[in-house]
């Protein structure tokens, strides 16, 4: 097994090594090309030599093109033995795996005889090596003592800085979700499997850099000794796994807070299912640490097969206890087994793994015990990690989170953007236990970092579907450049709008067009700089969007239509946001004009969406072009009887009276019907504001009432009253009549043009 082990480890390095004289290859070709490029275009430029009965060429030309010649052959000949070279390199990286398939299959199906293992001869040969452990230890510990004290007191007063930072990092930033509150009597399925994914995490993190900086700073500061240093390690890995899987057991069954549990249990289960986890990975990190020992002592193979049974038939005999164990309750309160589904493969694993180690099968035995124990733990904390994202990715979710309450405390932000905020955090939160999980169970599994190092880099560098390949790198690098530029776009826009436009007294309408041009404009560009940086060819893209016009010209010309619909007007302004327009059946306040539809809010405060091809195609009016100045109109009928210049006067006076009629354009009477219910009278008024003509007609109305009762005027019942437009609702102003309904109740008819 050491053998293999070893064997393993060194086609590994040999494969490192062949990746990356791959890569260098692969590079230098690359730097090469362009240089074969620029020459044949020189050679192009230069042209052919003279043929038979041509003037001859300039010698310098001559020289020149000879030396291009050579020098391309000469690229080509590196090109061509750096793809052979490349091609070698494939053949054995694929002879290297399958070496290592072999080994790793000899090793699980290699049967050793256990019988050597069942002697007394392999107790003494353990007594003669637990003391050659207790010597080497001795020494060293004196050499440390003796010699390099201050150094191990450095390494230990480095080792828990490291340690005591994360973990005050970790207590400041995740407090409450470091320990169960046993005050809180029903907490959230989010509270805990927040508080089991982090109190598992954080401390074992925390322990896991304590004995990582004291291993490299003892060796910094040589105090370790080579056999020594191969023994701490070990003992260093399995002391921070065993305390990893106690954690986790612990939150997981919570034994001694009911209310905090992960797995719905009775309590006495609970316990037993807690100490017989435990117990199965302190047995596990044991055969390890012994396994390591007799690598460094080179205990005799014997010893080594009592030790790996041993240690598996133990821990199958915990598994079994495992699945064992009644931690349910039925119907009438009685304990009960888990469920069947679950029960058997449990039971199935424990008894695998004992018949295995008695058959002799050590290799197997010993790798399905670990599987079964660390692999089991890193699944069961990447279960939990997924759980965790998926409870903090609902509605409401992260806001009711200690981190959200701090959040809205300090931040005061709305629940919208603490929902987003959740959501985003749930997504990297699967992403690292991805990223962090599935690396460990390929490292249980035989792999080495190289393996997982190799196959990163390669899908990092290239991913080929058939013909086409791209790269996640430079997919990820197009996203980020295509954010930064938005993000820039959106400031751009910002700072436009609040520091230059506004203290430049733009129009509004003006300074939304700017702004929405500027918008559309800079998410081009981040797009087209995103493409290029993401590395995909925009002369690919013109071919693409070349072979989509065809589509595009039938099945999305509308959509196209009013694209270039939105662009005209942006451009041309016919009319702009905040303007009173009349499109149509439609008449209200410009609201947003964007690329493919223009927003409309009517009077009655219902939003019309209008596509920019009819705003184009059909006429539009447009009451605030050039200015706000209007005419407005309200009509009369008098009785017959009535002094038809009398009525005259009298609407000129109160025309003449109203503050917001202009005196230039004068008011103006006309007598504009005479019909069979009396005198038609139209009142003609010019304001300087279209928008209060709703408040003038009312307030003209009642004085007109007013004044004929004052008069003696009779009115006709059929009086009515016109407008030119209907007249805005504008909350900023009181209008207490006028309306477009009242208007068209009382019936009117367009005027003519002012004589």
């Amino acid at each position: 097994m050491k053998a293999n082990a070893e064997a393993d480890g060194r086609l590994v390095d040999i494969r490192n090594q062949l990746d990356a004289l791959s890569r260098q290859l692969l590079a230098s070709s690359v730097a090469l090309r362009p240089r074969i490029s620029e020459i044949n275009t020189r050679l192009d430029q230069i042209g052919p030599p003279p043929g038979d009965g041509q003037p001859a060429e300039p010698d310098v030309l001559t020289k020149e093109r000879a030396a291009l010649q050579q020098e391309k052959a000469e690229i080509n000949a590196l090109l061509g033995e750096a793809e052979a070279l490349s091609l070698r390199i494939g053949a054995l990286v694929e002879q290297i795996a399958q070496i290592r398939r072999d080994l790793f299959a000899s090793q699980l199906s290699r049967r050793y005889d256990i019988g050597s293992a069942l002697n007394a001869q392999v107790l003494a040969d353990f007594a003669r090596e637990a003391q050659d452990v207790y010597n080497r230890f001795s020494s060293w510990i004196s050499f440390a003592v003796r010699f390099k004290l201050s150094s191990v007191a450095f390494a230990a007063f480095f080792a828990v800085l490291a340690a005591a930072v994360l973990l005050i990092g970790g207590r400041r930033a995740f407090g409450r979700l470091l320990t169960a509150d046993a005050g809180v009597a029903r907490p959230s399925y989010l509270s805990r499997l927040s508080v089991a994914f982090w109190s598992t995490l954080l401390p074992s993190l925390a322990l896991a850099v304590f004995f990582a900086a004291t291993y490299f700073f003892l060796g910094y500061f040589n105090v370790l000794r080579g056999d020594i240093a191969q023994i701490l390690g070990t003992l260093f890995n399995v002391i921070a796994t065993v305390y990893f899987i106690n954690r986790l057991a612990r939150a997981a069954f919570s034994p001694r807070l009911p209310n905090w549990r992960l797995v719905p249990v009775e309590t006495a289960a609970a316990w037993k299912l807690y100490i017989l986890v435990s117990a199965t990975s302190i047995v596990t990190g044991a055969d390890f640490v012994l396994t390591k020992v007799n690598t460094v002592v080179g205990s005799p193979l014997s010893l080594t097969i009592a030790k790996s049974l041993v240690a598996t038939v133990i821990v199958g005999v915990l598994i079994v206890l495992i699945g064992a164990v009644k931690p349910l309750r039925d119907g009438e309160g009685r304990p009960r087994h888990w469920p069947a589904a679950l029960r058997y493969p449990i039971l199935a694993l424990g008894l695998s793994t004992i018949a295995a180690a008695v058959l002799g099968y050590i290799g197997l035995a010993r790798f399905m015990s670990q599987q079964i124990v660390v692999t089991g733990a890193i699944l069961a904390t990447m279960y939990i990690g997924h759980l965790s994202a998926q409870a903090l990715a609902k509605l409401g979710a992260f806001r009711g989170s200690a981190l959200g309450r701090r959040l809205e405390g300090r931040l005061k932000i709305d629940a919208g953007v603490e929902d987003q905020i959740g959501l985003a955090l749930s997504i990297l939160i699967h992403v690292v236990v991805v990223a962090i999980g599935v690396p460990l169970i390929l490292l249980q599994w035989g792999f080495q970092w190289g393996d997982i190092t190799t196959w990163t880099f390669g899908i990092a560098r290239e991913i080929r579907v058939g013909s086409i390949s791209f790269s996640l790198v430079g997919i990820v690098t197009g996203i980020v450049v295509f954010l930064l530029g938005y993000f820039l776009t959106r400031w751009f826009q910002s700072w436009l709008d609040g520091s230059v436009m506004t203290r430049g007294r733009v129009d509004a309408g003006v300074r939304n067009s700017i702004r929405t041009v500027v918008g559309y404009s800079g998410v081009a560009v981040a797009a087209l700089v995103g493409i290029s940086a993401a590395g995909i060819s925009l002369s690919s893209l013109a071919l693409v969007a070349g072979g989509l016009s065809l589509g595009i010209g039938f099945g999305l010309q509308n959509i196209v239509q009013n694209f270039v619909s939105g662009l005209i007007l942006l451009a041309e302004r016919p009319f702009k946001v905040g303007d009173w327009i009349v499109a149509g059946g439609t008449s209200g306040i410009v609201k947003k004009i964007s690329v493919r539809a223009t927003q409309i809010e009517t009077f009655q405060r219902q939003m019309v969406i209008l596509p920019n091809s009819e705003l184009i195609n059909a006429s539009v009016g447009n009451w605030t072009h050039r200015n706000r100045l209007a005419r407005t109109e309200v009509r009369i009928t008098a009785a017959y009887g009535s002094d038809a210049r009398k009525v005259q006067a009298l609407l000129l006076e109160l025309a003449r009276a109203q503050p917001m009629v202009l005196k230039n354009p004068e008011p103006f009477v006309a007598l504009v019907d005479i019909s069979n219910v009396g005198l038609e009278f139209e009142l003609r008024v010019f304001l300087a504001d279209v928008y209060d003509s709703g408040t003038v007609q009312n307030d003209l109305r009642f004085a007109i009432l007013e004044a004929f009762e004052r008069e003696g005027i009779a009115i006709s019942y059929a009086a009515r009253s016109a407008y030119r437009a209907d007249p805005p609702a504008e909350p900023a102003r009181a209008e207490p009549g006028g309306t477009p309904e009242a208007d068209a109740a009382a019936g009117s008819k367009k005027a003519g043009p002012q004589p």
